[in-house]
């Protein structure tokens, strides 16, 4: 094939809104083989792995984020449907969270708190600026819940998406680390605990990685999470006297 053929070709794909699609797909497959081939190690997330992979795609044809979003918005609806087949392995195990449901909403409490006061109290301690504080206290719930936590309380939204990528990522290379020194075995407390910590990353980690039962626990937590913070946040934020 000549240059010519192929500057062609890219002429018409540059200008075919399905291009985003295609790049975000091939991005995650080779993100995908490249995990499997370091042995499915945490440590390089496929989903981190594809991020940077198409940003510098994104650098490389010059292409601005609203043009690249306008193809890739399909998957990003499909964020939607994927959230609510979350429910499915949770009636599947409906009876065992309908017994454990009131120590699960009591460590989903202690997390929260545990993660927004351990973030506010360390951002303080090094000089972050209120925004900044603001907008790091959401990091440990899913991204369209904390973007909408961090508009609330004044923080940047934008910015708050990329902590809580950086913070599944971090809590997916940690936790089996931490399941294996604890002598945690229990696919519920690990998928919980994956779930609270480190929502979507964590949630795909316990399904792929654990199994059923902890890809169940760690949809709960996400979802409870996620909601109790949006309530429970403000206050949090109140009560260190930066609202």
């Amino acid at each position: 094939m000549s240059v010519v053929a192929l500057d062609q070709l890219w002429v018409y794909l540059s200008g075919n809104p399905l291009l985003s699609l295609l790049v975000t797909l091939l991005a995650f497959m080779l993100s995908v083989r490249i995990n499997r081939a370091l042995g499915g190690t945490p440590l390089v997330h496929p989903v981190t792995l594809a991020i940077a992979m198409l940003i510098g795609f994104l650098l490389l044809v010059d292409m601005d984020y609203a043009t690249y979003f306008e193809g890739a918005q399909f998957i990003h609806f499909l964020l939607g449907p994927a959230t609510v087949a979350l429910a499915i392995p949770l009636y599947d195990h409906r009876e065992r969270i309908r017994r454990l449901l009131w120590p699960l909403l009591l460590a989903c409490l202690v997390g929260i708190f545990t993660a927004v006061a351990s973030t506010i109290a360390i951002a303080m301690v090094l000089g972050a600026q209120l925004e900044t504080i603001l907008t790091l206290a959401p990091r440990s719930v899913t991204s369209p819940i904390a973007m909408g936590i961090a508009e609330q309380v004044g923080g940047i939204p934008s910015l708050a998406a990329g902590l809580v990528l950086l913070t599944g990522s971090i809590g997916c290379a940690l936790g089996p680390l931490l399941f294996r020194v604890m002598g945690i075995r229990d696919p519920g407390v690990q998928g919980f605990t994956l779930g609270l910590a480190a929502h979507g990353f964590g949630t795909a980690h316990a399904f792929a990685r654990i199994g059923a039962v902890a890809g169940a626990f760690s949809g709960l937590a996400m979802a409870l999470t996620g909601l109790l913070t949006a309530f429970l946040l403000p206050l949090v934020v109140r009560a260190f006297g930066l609202g």
